[in-house]
C-alpha cells in the first residue's frame, strides 16, 4: 500500500487586519457630512447648504473585510467670533490629535483663496498622512480645472495623495476607501461589525430637527438655533419625543413658528418622518420654541448641547 504524507497541521497565518481613526476636515460647505454618510452608507450627519451645519464631532464606523475605519466628521473651519464658535475650533483641534489619517476636504468648484490658506494654517504640519479630497467634481464643467487647483493647494502644503470625487454621486469613493486602508496600521477592530456610531438616538433626533429648521427657515435663523430633546419615552408601539428649539430673539421665534404655526408644523412633520426612518418605529413629536438670549455665550447651556451629556441621562 503506498505511503501517504500526513496532513499539514501547521496553522494558517492570520489574515492581515488594519484599523484606525480618520478625521474629515475642511472649510464650511465642502461636503464633509455628505462624505461621512456616503462612506458609512447611512445618514449620521445632517446636511444643509449653510455654514456651521455640523457643530461637533460625528463618528461613523466603516467595517469591511480586513479593515475597520473610524471616521470623524468635524465642524467647518471658520473664524471663532463667539464662545460657541471657539468651542467648535477646539473640536477641530481635538480631531487632529492621535489620528491615523487626515482627510482635508475642499470644494473643487470654488477657487483657492485666502480663507483656504488660513484653514490649512490651522491644520499645521501634522506628521499624520493627510489626503486632499477635492469634492463636487460632478459640478465641474471640465475636469482639467482640477490641475491648477491642486497646484494652488500644493504651493501651501504637500499632501500624501490628491483624490477627486463626488460624495453626493458616489464617484471616487472606492479609491478614497482604498487610499485610507493603505495607510492604516495593523490592528484589531475597535467596534463590533454592526456598530455604526456612538451618538445617542436623542442627539441624532435633535440634529434631524435642526436639519429641517435649516431647510425651511430664513438666513438669519440657522446660526441662532439650538435643539434639546427634553423627553424620550419608548413603548412597544410608539416613541414619544418632546424637544425644545432655542433661539436668541423674539423675531427669530416668530419666523420659526410662522403664520398660524405653519412653519413649526412643517419642521415637525419633516423631522418626525426622518426620525421614524432612523428608529424604525412610530414617533409622536412635540416641539416648543423658547427665546434664550446669547445662548452661544453661555458655557452652561453649551454643556447641555454636548451629546456626551445625553449619554448620562
Amino acid at each position: 500500500m503506498p505511503e501517504t504524507e500526513p496532513p499539514d497541521t501547521a496553522a494558517e497565518p492570520a489574515a492581515r487586519h488594519v484599523s484606525g481613526f480618520v478625521s474629515i476636515l475642511g472649510r464650511p460647505n465642502a461636503g464633509k457630512s455628505t462624505l461621512l454618510n456616503a462612506l458609512v452608507g447611512t445618514k449620521l450627519a445632517i446636511v444643509a447648504g449653510k455654514p456651521q451645519t455640523t457643530r461637533t464631532l460625528i463618528q461613523g464606523v466603516l467595517t469591511r473585510p480586513g479593515a475597520q475605519i473610524v471616521l470623524l466628521d468635524t465642524p467647518g473651519i471658520h473664524k471663532p467670533d463667539t464662545l460657541f464658535n471657539r468651542r467648535m475650533i477646539e473640536t477641530i483641534r481635538e480631531a487632529l490629535e492621535q489620528r491615523d489619517v487626515l482627510l482635508y476636504m475642499a470644494d473643487s468648484t470654488v477657487p483657492f483663496g485666502a480663507a483656504d490658506a488660513e484653514a490649512l494654517e490651522l491644520l499645521g504640519r501634522p506628521s499624520t498622512p493627510t489626503l486632499l479630497v477635492l469634492n463636487k467634481i460632478d459640478r465641474l464643467g471640465h475636469k482639467a480645472r482640477l490641475l491648477p487647483l491642486i497646484e494652488q493647494y500644493r504651493t501651501v502644503r504637500e499632501f500624501a495623495e490628491y483624490l477627486p470625487l463626488s460624495a453626493l454621486k458616489g464617484e471616487g469613493l472606492e479609491a478614497l476607501r482604498e487610499a485610507i486602508v493603505a495607510r492604516l496600521p495593523e490592528g484589531p477592530a475597535y467596534f463590533p461589525p454592526d456598530h455604526i456610531t456612538d451618538q445617542p438616538e436623542r442627539f441624532l433626533a435633535a440634529e434631524l430637527i435642526r436639519e429641517k429648521i435649516l431647510a425651511v427657515t430664513h438666513q438669519e435663523v440657522p446660526h441662532a438655533v439650538a435643539v434639546l430633546v427634553e423627553e424620550w419615552k419608548e413603548t412597544p408601539k410608539l416613541t414619544r419625543i418632546s424637544a425644545t428649539i432655542y433661539v436668541e430673539r423674539q423675531g427669530q421665534k416668530a419666523i420659526l413658528i410662522g403664520a398660524g404655526g405653519a412653519t413649526l408644523k412643517q419642521v415637525g412633520t419633516l423631522a418626525r418622518l426622518e426620525i421614524e426612518r432612523m428608529s424604525g418605529c412610530h414617533v409622536f413629536l412635540e416641539l416648543y420654541v423658547k427665546v434664550r438670549p446669547r445662548w452661544r455665550e453661555s458655557p452652561q447651556f453649551l454643556d447641555q448641547l454636548d451629546w456626551r451629556s445625553m449619554t448620562r441621562q
